[in-house]
């Protein structure tokens, strides 16, 4: 292993530590990396990538300042994300609407079958609370872009698929803006059929992939 790597690997290994003493206990998962820690450690890695290409006399040195940065911002968007993720899941009134913390984005899935009627764009009354409820959350936390993006299951032509999808994912940015955020804030992405998280071959799949996401992103500041 080269020495000039072995700060790095210190600066990683600290900014762990340092999540793991100041993360809110409720936020953390018991007995493995949680999600600030996970932050951290991407924050770093970004860091020490951008120290490596940038620097050119002390390598080590830079690469090492570069990561303990990367790392600090990493830490703190990944506490910020546990923090809006747990106001969002008890604020939300219906569970089928579902929140994934990735540690440096979430992402709220609302199912089409909740959302919309069968080859409609019109947004159900069931879930216009929730949406001002998220675009509550995004006002509280204004330091994050917002993709909305429509997906649908592979039923009928594909550029049909697209173009729905796409509606779909207008009208419920359109409802977020409604309830206050901004469209500059948010990027509205059609993408059909092309992004499944389940198979198309038996009913339960395709209900998975028919679904808007808002995936909420942090930027670094």
């Amino acid at each position: 292993m080269s020495f000039a790597k072995l700060p790095v690997i210190g600066v990683l290994t600290a900014a762990v530590a340092l999540s793991a003493c100041n993360d809110p206990a409720s936020y953390g998962a018991p007995g493995g990396i949680n999600r600030s820690q996970n932050g951290a450690i991407i924050g770093g890695l970004i860091g020490a990538g951008i120290g490596a290409a940038t620097s050119d006399d002390d390598k080590a040195a830079t690469i090492a300042g570069s990561a303990a940065i990367g790392a600090l911002a990493g830490g703190l968007i990944g506490r910020e994300l546990d923090k809006q993720e747990a106001e969002l899941r008890q604020s939300l009134d219906n569970d089928a609407i579902s929140i994934v913390n990735t540690g440096d984005k979430l992402i709220v899935s609302l199912p089409n079958d909740l959302t919309f009627a069968t080859d409609s764009a019109a947004i159900s009354s069931i879930v216009r609370g929730d949406l001002r409820k998220v675009a509550g959350s995004l006002q509280r936390y204004p330091g994050s872009v917002v993709q909305v993006i429509g997906h649908t299951d592979s039923d009928g032509a594909a550029a049909y698929n697209y173009g729905l999808s796409e509606r779909r994912a207008n009208v419920v940015a359109d409802e977020m803006a409604a309830g206050g955020v901004s469209y500059g804030r948010m990027r509205i992405i059609g993408r059909g059929e092309d992004a499944p998280v389940a198979s198309n071959l038996t009913p339960e799949g395709k209900a998975r992939n028919r679904r808007v996401e808002i995936v909420i992103i942090p930027q670094a500041t």
